[in-house]
C-alpha cells in the first residue's frame, strides 16, 4: 500500500481513518487537520493532560460538543445546556483562556467557536467512547 502522501503544508506524513469535516481554520485555510505522528515530550504530554483536564467537566464537554455543531453566542449555549448563564460564561472563559475556544464580535453578541479539527474529533470521539460504554454497543475503529 505505501507510505501515506506528505502533507504539502507541513511536509510531515498524514495518516488519518476518516476525514470528519472539511473546516476553515483561524489562519483561513480550509480542509481537514490531519491526524499527525508525533512522539509526545514532557511539554507535548502536559499540554494534553491540561486539555482532557479541560475537557473533565461535563457542562464545559457539553458546550464544547456544541460548538463541534457550529458557533454559538452564550444565550444559545445556556439555552441547550439547561445551565445558567453565569456558570456558561464562566466555562467559557476558562476554555478562553485555555485556548480551546475563540471569540469574535456580532453586533452586541459574542460568538464562541471551537479552535480546531483536532479539539473536534476529540470531543466527538470521546462522547461517542462513552455512548458505546453506555450502551455496550461493540467498540470499532
Amino acid at each position: 500500500m505505501g507510505e501515506p502522501p506528505a502533507d504539502p503544508r507541513t511536509g510531515r506524513t498524514t495518516v488519518s481513518h476518516a476525514v470528519i469535516e472539511d473546516k476553515t481554520d483561524q489562519s483561513g485555510t480550509t480542509g481537514p487537520s490531519l491526524v499527525h505522528p508525533v512522539e509526545p515530550d514532557a511539554k507535548r504530554l502536559e499540554a494534553g493532560a491540561a486539555t482532557f483536564r479541560m475537557l473533565s467537566d461535563p457542562t464545559r464537554l457539553h458546550i464544547l460538543w456544541l460548538l463541534t455543531q457550529g458557533p454559538a453566542d452564550v444565550g444559545t449555549m445556556v439555552t441547550a445546556t439547561g445551565a445558567n448563564r453565569t456558570a456558561v460564561s464562566q466555562h467559557l472563559a476558562k476554555l478562553r483562556l485555555s485556548g480551546l475556544v475563540s471569540t469574535r464580535k456580532n453586533a452586541r453578541n459574542v460568538i464562541y467557536n471551537i479552535i480546531d479539527g483536532h479539539l473536534t474529533r476529540l470531543i466527538l470521539e470521546g462522547i461517542n467512547h462513552a455512548d458505546h460504554r453506555i450502551t455496550g454497543e461493540p467498540t470499532h475503529e
